[in-house]
């Protein structure tokens, strides 16, 4: 990676690591529990920090359990961006909810936050008796960058036959990440995603150009997609990003996977943390209704 480009995403890792720590007053959700415990689980790829959230009024027997991926352009390293859709889904989705602290580029690249995705998820899907939840009952999402990495767990959980989610969550999510991002068209003038952000995400995280074909990194180009698991997919009108989640959604549904789909209009990437609020709050209701149907008994 050219020396440039490895400064160019360590400002960007500055810039927006502070930005992105702030979520829309009205979506912190203040009235929910919100303390968390810790925890490191030991990967392939170095050991990975992950926050827990537990519901605030447990079962009788142990709880079904999501494992959740920030988002940030595989770059900023801010899981704490989402503790309030964390803390909404442990409260009304009534499962644990591990948050996972992967590594980012520049400082590591692909495939090391996939190989952590997937290690830390197999280890929460096999080690549920001793941490109080039910492992056989879990379920994978994420937002942008994080929704990239759901598809790639997904997609080695189902070739590998570790473990089966009853539910992934593809929030705004880059799937095609070979195709150039000025052609990658929005409704607004000046979307959140610009072309030249966008490349410097892809050129952090995906120096070598070969790698961008690859179905762990675009999802949206494989056309093998039969036998994974049942998918929520979002997509923001005036994203960049929208066409590809549209036609990834499409292309689940033609292999046979159950899809429920749900284009919010009006809003860009990211709504989900800086709104409006009240398009955020109903996207993530729709993430916790959805999970918690899917992983009921």
């Amino acid at each position: 990676m050219p020396f440039s480009s490895r400064v160019q995403a360590m400002g960007i890792q500055l810039v927006l690591g502070r930005m992105m720590a702030r979520v829309h007053e009205g979506l912190r959700f203040t009235d929910l529990p919100g303390s968390t415990e810790t925890l490191r689980v030991e990967t392939g790829a170095g050991a990975v920090t992950c926050a827990v959230y537990r519901p605030s009024e447990p079962a009788g027997t142990p709880a079904p359990v999501y494992v959740n991926f920030h988002g940030g352009g595989f770059v900023v390293a801010r899981p704490e961006q989402d503790d309030h859709i964390c803390r909404y889904i442990a409260a009304k989705a009534g499962c644990v909810v591990v948050n996972v602290d992967y590594s980012v580029a520049p400082q590591q690249q692909f495939p090391v936050p996939v190989t952590q995705a997937y290690d830390v998820t197999a280890w929460v899907a096999a080690n549920g008796g001793a941490n109080g939840w039910d492992g056989s009952r879990i379920a994978v999402g994420g937002h942008s960058a994080g929704a990239n990495l759901t598809a790639a767990v997904c997609r080695l959980a189902r070739d590998r036959g570790t473990f089966s989610p009853r539910l992934q969550i593809i929030d705004s999510a880059p799937l095609d990440q070979l195709a150039d991002p000025a052609g990658k068209r929005s409704l607004i003038a000046k979307p959140l995603l610009s072309p030249r952000l966008m490349r410097i995400f892809t050129g952090a995280y995906l120096p070598d150009p070969t790698d961008r074909a690859d179905p762990l990194v675009s999802p949206g180009l494989a056309d093998d997609l039969a036998g994974l698991p049942p998918a929520l997919v979002i997509t923001a009108e005036h994203d960049r990003l929208r066409d590809e989640g549209d036609a990834y959604a499409k292309a689940l549904e033609a292999a046979g996977v159950p899809v429920t789909h749900r284009v919010f209009e009006g809003v860009d990437h990211y709504f989900t943390h800086t709104g409006p609020v009240p398009a955020g709050k109903e996207a993530i209701d729709l993430m916790a209704t959805t999970l918690r149907t899917a992983l009921g008994d």
